[in-house]
């Protein structure tokens, strides 16, 4: 009976080491738990329980100081330097008669030593006299050999440095030797194979010069040939000059064509395309793509003068074609900060459909903040890409496409929020042209030009989407025939 007791024991003891031991490994996951407003909140590791239906753990926060100075021991005793054996004290020796021997440790000498004491001396006194005849002889003899050593060791000295000297010399004659060799080696090729090989691509050369400057002779005689008519104007500026195509829509100019505009009087005039049929006129082109003639993947500073062809001559006698350009940030900038800016985004498929977006509000920040895009109210029939991103996808790859706010970004000059600093993660790079990319875009007005529309990524460059894209009507794969941007003073109709 005693040993089931015993048995029982022992099992319930195992079981509550090892709930113990379980405990354990779980506090070692434990949260830290704030609480506002009465309402407990979970950190970054808030997947883990708040609770754990056990007593709470709470480990020893208090740490011991450690221990203070001073304590049961002082310096440790400087022991006697060694080396040196310690002067034992002399002995007096007793009084018995005699004399005191020259020599301490010989003590006292019996009386009759004293006799042998005054012999010895006196024959010390002879010795001496000997010793001091010799000494003068030594010190000479040691005179004449440290000569002897120092003009022996100055010999062996100079000897020494003549070898080096020899050693030296032989070995300059040696590399001077080799590096003639080498220079009479190159010569040799440089004569036997290089003049003549670099003779020929001169007279090449030569030969092609010859024949630019031939072309451009012809070239000048034909210039000469058309310059003896008086030139003519392909497009003439009409007289009707404004602000901006507003300001030229209420002064009289009805056509839409090109016209010369000056917003501020600090600034120089240029020219502009002006669509003045289009939801009653007033409308400034600054964007327009039609046939892929310009190429829009360009540097930061083309971007900021702005590019390509305004207008054309359609034989009219006026330039009422728009062509393919980018009116330059810096005008898009004073135009749209001068005051309220609306901005209608024309576009066309390849079917001949078309569909529009507008915004009533429409800034684009100045260089110092690269250009930041700011618009709002949209409507439309083509999705609103530029304030809610692309419909056809979902969380933040929705919000990845979100142009709204966005930095102006080219090749050059990587403004985008994809991986900013890495240059291998661009989307201006590898979406054709300068826009106001995020991550990188669910409109791309300003891509590459694909003629039929629908374009693979084996077509692309850099195997993304591209071309000319609005997602929101057309997709990611589908390239526009044509797409335009036009700006006017925002008004309330009346």
């Amino acid at each position: 009976m005693m040993r089931r007791l015993l048995l029982l024991y022992l099992c319930v003891y195992a079981a509550s080491a090892q709930g113990d031991l379980d405990y354990d490994d779980e506090e070692t996951e434990t949260t830290n738990v704030a609480t506002e407003n009465g309402t407990a909140t979970v950190d970054a590791r808030g997947h883990r329980p708040l609770t754990k239906g056990r007593e709470t753990y709470n480990p020893a926060r208090y740490i011991p100081p450690p221990v203070p100075s001073g304590g049961r021991y002082t310096g440790r005793p400087t022991s006697a330097p060694a080396g040196r054996p310690q002067a034992q004290e002399k002995v007096e020796q007793p009084e018995s008669g005699g004399c005191t021997h020259a020599d301490e440790k010989m003590g006292v000498l019996c009386p009759t030593g004293c006799e042998l004491k005054t012999a010895l001396l006196k024959q010390e006194r002879n010795v001496r006299t000997s010793i001091n005849e010799l000494k003068p002889q030594v010190e000479e003899l040691s005179r004449s050999s440290n000569v002897i050593y120092n003009s022996v060791n100055s010999m062996s000295n100079s000897l020494r440095e003549r070898q080096r000297l020899i050693t030296d010399n032989s070995r300059v004659v040696s590399q001077y030797t080799d590096q003639v060799e080498e220079h009479h080696a190159y010569i040799k090729e440089t004569v036997d194979t290089v003049f003549p090989s670099n003779i020929r691509v001169l007279q090449g050369v030569l030969d092609k010069i010859r024949q630019k400057i031939q072309k451009l002779e012809k070239a000048i005689q034909t210039q000469k040939e058309d310059c003896k008519e008086p030139c003519k104007t392909k497009c003439p500026i009409p007289v009707v000059s404004g602000k901006e195509c507003e300001d030229i829509f209420r002064r009289g100019g009805r056509d839409s064509q090109m016209y010369l505009i000056q917003p501020d009087a600090s600034t120089p005039p240029y020219k502009v395309f002006c669509d003045q049929t289009t939801q009653n006129g007033g409308w400034l082109v600054i964007q327009n793509r039609l046939d892929g003639s310009v190429d829009f993947g360009r540097r930061w500073d083309e971007y900021r003068r702005g590019f390509g062809n305004i207008a054309f001559d359609s034989g009219k006698g006026h330039c009422e074609v728009p062509g393919e350009y980018w009116l330059g940030n810096d005008r898009i900038s004073q135009l749209t900060k001068a005051g309220p800016t609306e901005v209608l985004i024309e576009m066309q498929d390849w079917t001949g459909a078309k569909v529009h977006a507008q915004y009533r509000q429409f800034t684009v920040q100045s260089e110092t903040s690269n250009y930041v895009l700011s618009l709002d109210g949209y409507s439309g029939n083509a999705g609103n890409g530029l304030l809610e991103g692309a419909t056809q996808l979902f969380g933040v790859n929705r919000t990845m496409t979100i142009h709204n706010g966005m930095m102006f970004s080219t090749y050059d000059r990587d403004n985008d929020n994809w991986i900013p600093g890495d240059p291998s993660k661009q989307c201006s790079r590898e979406d054709g042209g300068g826009w106001w990319y995020n991550r990188c875009h669910s409109a791309n007005p300003n891509g590459r030009y694909y003629f039929g529309g629908s374009y693979t990524r084996q077509m692309a460059k850099h195997g993304t989407d591209d071309g000319m894209v609005w997602m929101n009507w057309k997709g990611s794969w589908y390239s526009l025939k044509a797409i335009s941007m036009k700006i006017r003073p925002f008004f309330a109709s009346s």
